[in-house]
């Protein structure tokens, strides 16, 4: 029996080397073990000492936290210690950004030194004694930006990362989109990043008082940077993704509305040849109830890379959606669409075009109250619009859900209110469904009165009852009017699906001449459902930015080479020209091109794992709660008070 149960303990450990890729897994803690935390002082290259907090589940091994491996988060907002981000299984890392929370040094807004910062502390990390050598990454929005912006260089010991959210270009994508300045948002990260900055102040005069001479003498020079570079310049490229050096498999959550939500895609397209995925279930914008959240897929990713468990997370779809199902609010309450794929954007994706006519919908509140068409207007017209500044809250639906202040509130964030002041232009309504996942592209021939002007466009589903719910948003400062060609994206046919906006120099073009510009909007992932109309406004640039000046514009409706155009994502598996024809719409443009070849999951095959499927109650989904009539006018005033603030800082750093 000794020699039988000695064998038989022989083959399972040989089973459990086999299954752990050659070595057991390093200890886990448990998750009723304490947690250990140490506050360690890391001095970098130049002499300058980083803050990092160690954190880990006992129990000590001769004094010191096990063996682990080792997860990191590089952040400017003094993140404390320690978010178990995989678990109790690893050993975290939280480091102070230079010149934020208690570290020293000047804040460099997460450019090249930051990111020269983050190898070196990952060398230290690696030869640690309660590191085994293996590291994982973990970011949200600044610390998964500092991520993106370091991947060029080589990181040590890093074997995996996780990044919620974060920018592919950090101007384009957040602080300066379409060109045009962002201002709530960029007053939001100035005080995330100098509030506890402040924090730290007394502690500091204890322990170095000259340390905070060139701590706080970054921030007026961190706004000063931010207003002087006014352009994609290379003080910017410094501050966006250069490449992949590191061939890291890389898990990217987003979600459609997420104020940063452009980057994730973008990142996502440059390392999906590593074993990377997109998990697009909301960031920022919050993660809608009955999702699952992205704890346990965290947990899975991190370890199968850096415990060589068997998780199954290899065999998940590359890219898994969450989409809206006609309103943002009702997705966060659990009413939303799944489908998964296996690229971004969906292969087997079709940009259909519509084309803006000057014909009434009569739905519309809008001062045009135009249609959109399958077929190209006979007859060319054109519609005035004159730029005034719209309802943030409505229009501006990323920086919306940032605040996360406005979710019940529909007289805030329907675009009733604002089309009042702007242009619309409507479909027939859908006969059928209709899925829409990706980048989406107008087309406007624009005659401006003035030499620069803010071109602000928002995409909505219309409900049966006529209300307008944001679905995408696209921006463009008119100083911009030309592509990076070798990166704008188009389809078979050679039409812009994806315009790629040269913002590295502003061109004026001449008043009274008509330009087609070409505006991007952010990806859109949403269900039109049967009955529903797709409508696309231009308004006013948000109350959120610091808008330019205002003057009288002319979009030209039809002609012969098509006029202005929206072109819209649709899903294989729906039929948009169908659902309009089922409602009396026009024939197909020929024009329109296929899609990308690949395969691509089938909306109408119920077997398919990978199919769209509606998830909570058709007939009473369920809502957040509503903020009430007597709630909506502060909130409302709020959202104001903050565009007003930013107009005026950034009017007083200009003078």
């Amino acid at each position: 029996m000794r020699r039988s149960g000695r064998l038989l303990a022989f083959v399972l450990t040989l089973a459990s080397i086999a299954s752990a890729g050659a070595t057991a897994p390093p200890p886990a803690g448990a998750e009723d073990d304490p947690m250990v935390t140490e506050d360690i002082r890391v001095p970098m290259s130049d002499g300058t000492e980083l803050l990092v907090r160690l954190g880990g589940r006992g129990p000590l091994e001769d004094g010191r936290l096990p063996t682990r491996p080792v997860i990191v988060e590089m952040s400017p907002y003094a993140p404390g210690c320690c978010p178990e981000h995989g678990g109790p299984a690893y050993n975290h890392l939280q480091v102070h950004i230079r010149g934020t929370g208690a570290s020293d040094g000047t804040f460099d807004a997460l450019g090249p030194r930051t990111q020269q910062d983050l190898a070196e502390v990952l060398g230290w990390a690696c030869e640690q004694p309660w590191s085994d050598g293996r590291i994982g990454l973990w970011g949200f929005s600044a610390s998964a930006i500092v991520v993106y912006n370091s991947l060029h260089q080589e990181l040590p010991c890093v074997e995996t990362a996780v990044l919620g959210s974060g920018t592919h270009e950090l101007y384009r994508d957040l602080l300066y989109p379409g060109g045009i300045p962002n201002g709530v948002p960029a007053l939001g990260v100035f005080g995330l990043i100098g509030a506890p900055t402040a924090a730290t102040l007394p502690d500091r005069f204890g322990r170095d008082p000259l340390s905070m001479v060139p701590v706080l003498a970054g921030y007026p020079q961190l706004a000063a940077d931010y207003l002087a570079h006014s352009t994609l310049d290379d003080w910017w490229r410094e501050r966006g993704m250069r490449g992949d050096a590191n061939d890291l498999p890389v898990l990217a959550i987003d979600g459609f509305f997420d104020v940063e939500a452009r980057g994730a895609f973008e990142a996502f397209q440059e390392l999906a040849g590593n074993g990377s995925h997109l998990y697009v279930v909301g960031a920022h914008d919050g993660v809608p109830v009955g999702s699952g959240g992205t704890e346990e897929v965290t947990r899975r990713w991190f370890d199968h890379h850096l415990r060589d468990l068997g998780t199954g997370i290899e065999d998940d779809p590359a890219v898994q959606l969450w989409l809206a199902d006609g309103d943002r609010a009702e997705m966060l309450a659990g009413r939303f669409v799944t489908a998964t794929a296996d690229a971004w954007p969906v292969p087997g994706t079709t940009w259909v075009p519509l084309h803006l006519s000057g014909e009434r919908s009569g739905t519309a509140r809008s001062l045009n109250d135009g249609t959109l068409r399958l077929d190209v207007p006979n007859e060319p017209s054109s519609a005035l619009h004159v730029p005034i500044p719209s309802l943030a809250t409505a229009t501006d639906a990323p920086t919306t859900s940032l605040l996360g202040l406005f979710n019940g509130s529909p007289q805030l964030t329907t675009m009733d209110g604002p089309e009042a002041l702007g242009l619309s232009w409507t479909t027939d309504p859908f006969g059928t469904d209709v899925l829409m996942a990706g980048p989406a592209s107008v087309e406007l021939a624009l005659t401006s009165g003035v030499p620069e002007g803010d071109l602000w466009v928002v995409l909505s589903d219309v409900h049966p009852d006529g209300t307008a719910h944001p679905m995408a948003t696209g921006r463009l400062r008119s100083s911009f009017p030309d592509l990076v060609e070798e990166r704008t994206r188009r389809d078979a046919s050679g039409a812009v699906i994806q315009p790629l906006n040269d913002l590295s120099t502003k061109r004026l073009v001449p008043p009274g001449t008509e330009h087609r510009y070409f505006v991007e909007l952010w990806p859109i992932g949403n269900r039109f459902k049967a009955g529903h109309r797709l409508r696309l406004h231009l308004v006013g640039s948000s109350l959120f930015s610091v808008p330019t000046t205002t003057g009288p514009m002319l979009v030209r409706e039809g002609g012969a080479d098509g006029g202005s155009v929206l072109r819209v994502p649709v899903l294989p598996g729906s039929d948009l020209p169908t659902a309009l024809e089922a409602d009396g719409g026009g024939p197909s443009d020929p024009s329109a091109g296929p899609g990308p070849e690949g395969s691509a999951p089938d909306p109408t095959d119920p077997d398919d794992r990978r199919a769209p499927s509606v998830v909570g109650s058709s007939a009473s989904p369920a809502r957040l709660p509503a903020t009430g009539g007597e709630a909506a006018a502060p909130l409302a005033a709020l959202g104001l008070g903050l565009a007003a603030l930013a107009r005026a800082v950034a009017r007083r750093a200009s003078s």
